[in-house]
């Protein structure tokens, strides 16, 4: 029987090889954080307290280019709407959970601990009841953690040696490489596969719209589309 100490466990290793992508991502924004400006200490604040990679390099350009503080808070509350997608997808599995569980979750909720979890969750559970394995908790614990503190110390790192990482080593690259990484496995079936390939036209269509819109527009999109081949079948 699953323990919360083998389940914490499995949440770490789970993650661990996306952790591999989100080392370079983390220096990326430390070297780009002191380059717009921000004081080292302001810039590692904002891994601890947004906590939110991709929110976290449009504010740092943002503030890069001195635009007003509202459009800032603005646009990251804009991009970081899709964490309202994976919390409407992973409560159903700690509906028990206490109220200061569901906090302590929802502050470690992001792409990649949700795309472990979810995948753990939903093959210990095939039929979807919401029920999943038993400390299901401790799992999203541990991928959380391990994600949080890989994204502090690389924002650290970022922030003593991004600005001598030669250009030419292209460590953006991995940004890319790590969000396929975590969407090819969850297409397993028609609606997953349908909604993926619709967010990404609608995302490639929509790519001009303001404060990242198009990314809203496209992820509402694929949801409504993978809900509606889920009807059909």
């Amino acid at each position: 029987m699953p323990t919360p100490r083998s389940e914490f466990l499995a949440g770490l290793r789970a993650e661990l090889p996306i952790l591999v992508g989100v080392i370079p991502f983390g220096l990326i924004y430390g070297a780009l954080a002191l380059t717009a400006g921000l004081p080292a200490g302001a810039a590692q604040a904002m891994s601890a307290v947004v906590f939110a990679g991709s929110s976290q390099f449009i504010a740092t350009q943002l503030v890069g280019v001195n635009t007003p503080g509202l459009i800032i808070v603005l646009t990251v509350a804009v991009v970081n709407l899709r964490h309202a997608l994976y919390s409407a997808s992973v409560a159903p599995y700690l509906g028990r959970c206490s109220r200061l569980w569901k906090w302590l979750l929802a502050y470690l909720l992001t792409d990649e601990a949700y795309a472990v979890t979810i995948l753990h969750y939903r093959q210990a559970n095939p039929a979807g009841t919401g029920e999943g394995p038993d400390h299901k908790n401790w799992f999203f614990l541990g991928s959380g953690l391990a994600l949080w503190s890989t994204w502090q110390l690389s924002t650290a790192g970022g922030l003593l040696l991004g600005a001598i990482i030669p250009a030419g080593w292209s460590l953006d690259f991995t940004i890319a490489l790590t969000f396929i990484a975590l969407v090819v496995p969850a297409l397993d079936n028609r609606p997953s596969l349908a909604a993926a390939l619709s967010a990404g036209l609608v995302a490639l269509l929509a790519r001009d719209m303001p404060l990242k819109l198009g990314l809203v527009t496209a992820a509402l999109v694929g949801v409504v589309v993978g809900l509606w081949i889920e009807a059909r079948r």
